[in-house]
């Protein structure tokens, strides 16, 4: 793979600098078009922010009439930012503060998925405050095994994330006496990278089950905010289905949040073989990307497909691929086979625009990879590399040390 679009990879190499992040425009349109045709019509696709929050990927997603679901202040600007109209952002994560709940009611997000009864007890006395009423949907834990990587399910008893299903309609008749409250829905999240749509449709039934219960205590839930999750190979179609299926009849707006099965296909991770370096058993593809530029191997065992982008080398070899950094842990992929390698050549990582760059540190001083995104013949920077004088420039020093 030489080319992403019409974009030669080998020139941007030469133009930027390796490593560097590559974004597709036309894998992000088909991939947002194919959920959007996948789920039932009118649904808001909130897109997962944290997933890649590159303003570039965020105002392309914006144009397509995305929304944005966001976990922290930042993200929140940055969605805005990005033209995405706060009447389409929702706002997760299990530890909001009051100065983020005071900017996310003043720019009039569509809700707050609460985590917690504390939080929400902050979250009225914040809007109370004001004057303002936040629309709220409890992030329900339904006690479901998503059946991923342990570091990424949030959906079982033993995770931090929502509020433990047995304990939902207590919540609820709390947040329908608090004067800044409105409750409008239900949320639930069961984790990322979930190809198997057992859990999915587990979790919808709970879900379901639960909203009829609570309508049935008297509150007005109108909208079910199911999530994101949906990894990567997956089928769309499919997970709209089942979607569809269990809120049938439900007269609810369904609201999804994907993150990963919308940019992680759109993106590559390309980098340069500084050295092969034999060694005992095992011959080791020293790359000039390390786990500071994609944490994801090394942070959840994860696996990229790796594809020769240039070299002449003949047949084929077997590598242990590894970065730079000065840790055992910067391991890519071990007994990898593929194309014969050599000093100089261009390699790409495969599905990384999804929690790559988004995730990426300045770990060994290395100042994380640019990114880059292409449009048919086009290419634009729409990240630089930060030189090493900048990133130390950062540095304060106090001033009873130094001259």
């Amino acid at each position: 793979m030489r080319h992403i679009e019409n974009v030669d990879l080998a020139e941007v190499a030469e133009a930027v600098g390796t490593p560097f992040y590559c974004y597709s425009v036309a894998a992000l349109i088909r991939a947002y078009t194919m959920f959007g045709l996948a789920v039932p019509a009118g649904s808001l696709i909130a897109y997962s922010v944290k997933a890649n929050g590159n303003l570039a990927v965020l105002t392309l997603l914006a144009e397509m009439g995305a929304g944005a679901d966001v976990v922290s202040g930042g993200e929140l600007k940055k969605a805005l930012a990005a033209g995405i109209p706060a009447a389409r952002i929702v706002f997760s994560g299990v530890g909001k503060t009051k100065a983020e709940m005071t900017l996310a009611l003043d720019a009039g997000i569509h809700q707050f998925n609460v985590e917690s009864e504390q939080e929400l007890l902050a979250l009225n006395d914040v809007a109370a405050a004001t004057g303002k009423s936040a629309p709220v949907a409890l992030r329900i834990n339904p006690d479901v095994d998503a059946k991923t990587h342990a570091k990424i399910t949030t959906g079982t008893s033993e995770n931090k994330f929502g509020v433990p299903i047995a304990r939902a309609r207590g919540i609820y008749a709390t947040a329908a006496t608090l004067p800044g409250i409105r409750v409008v829905g239900v949320d639930v999240h069961i984790g990322s990278q979930v190809t198997a749509l057992g859990p999915f449709e587990a979790a919808f039934a709970r879900i379901v089950d639960l909203t009829k219960q609570l309508r049935a205590d008297g509150h007005a839930i109108e909208r079910l905010d199911l999530g994101g999750g949906l990894g990567v190979p997956s089928d769309p179609k499919s997970y709209g289905k089942v979607a569809a299926r269990a809120v049938a009849g439900l007269d609810v707006q369904l609201i999804f949040e994907p993150g990963r099965a919308l940019v992680a296909e759109a993106g590559v991770l390309v980098a340069r073989v500084i050295y092969v370096k034999p060694g005992e058993g095992r011959t080791f593809a020293i790359l000039d990307a390390g786990m500071n530029d994609l944490i994801r191997p090394a942070l959840y065992d994860a696996h990229h497909d790796v594809v020769r982008v240039t070299g002449t080398g003949e047949g084929r070899g077997v590598y242990d691929l590894v970065g730079p950094v000065c840790e055992s842990a910067d391991v890519f992929a071990r007994d990898y086979e593929m194309p014969a390698l050599e000093a100089g050549d261009l390699v790409a990582f495969l599905n990384a625009g999804a929690y790559g760059a988004v995730m990426a540190s300045a770990y060994n001083a290395r100042p994380p990879a640019a990114e880059v995104m292409v449009q048919g013949r086009e290419w634009s920077v729409v990240r630089p590399r930060l030189t090493d004088d900048a990133l130390i420039a950062a540095d304060r020093i106090p001033h009873w040390l130094g001259p």
